[in-house]
């Protein structure tokens, strides 16, 4: 695992998002997914068995600190399938406790080739101060949760050029 002070300095022309959500099963969108320089997914979503709609390659993956049991119980499924896929995991600092980021540790030292960062208690206190300043919003006061595809979408806008997502539900959806 890099040091808690490294800071991820990756950078992209164009990426997709390929989102946790089944709404790409059965659009046999894969080859397209698969095509874009850097391709980002999100906790334990797999792709084995699915690679027809969501594609095989993965550049990134953000984890979120619920998720990093199901992510690292499965090494062959995330860790050694890519081995070149970036893992992002992040938390509030109240749940990245140090026995969750030694787990992560200790992983990261079993899997030589697994790149691994973890968002700073301090880059989390800007990810809170970008919410308040979209939303107008204290997320704490508001007891509002910041999803993985928040963070996600967030990171993919500072790390690439073009964005494109994939699964992500229609603005309508919840009409």
């Amino acid at each position: 695992m890099r040091p808690l002070a490294q800071t991820l300095t990756s950078h992209c022309h164009q990426c997709v998002i390929v989102t946790s959500s089944s709404h790409l099963l059965g659009t046999r969108l894969g080859s397209e997914i698969d095509q874009a320089e850097c391709t980002i997914r999100m906790n334990d979503a797999p792709t084995t068995g699915y690679e027809a709609d969501v594609g095989n390659k993965t550049s990134f993956r953000v984890v979120a600190h619920s998720s990093v049991y199901r992510v690292l119980k499965r090494p062959q499924e995330f860790v050694n399938k890519t081995p070149e896929t970036i893992f992002i995991f992040w938390g509030p600092p109240a749940k990245m406790q140090k026995s969750l980021l030694k787990i992560i540790q200790r992983v990261s030292m079993s899997f030589p080739n697994m790149t691994a960062y973890v968002v700073s208690p301090g880059r989390m206190k800007q990810f809170d101060d970008l919410f308040r300043g979209e939303t107008g919003k204290d997320r704490e006061k508001s007891r509002s949760w910041l999803s993985t595809g928040w963070f996600t979408m967030v990171i993919a806008v500072e790390l690439c050029d073009n964005v494109h997502v994939y699964g992500m539900v229609p603005p309508n959806y919840c009409r």
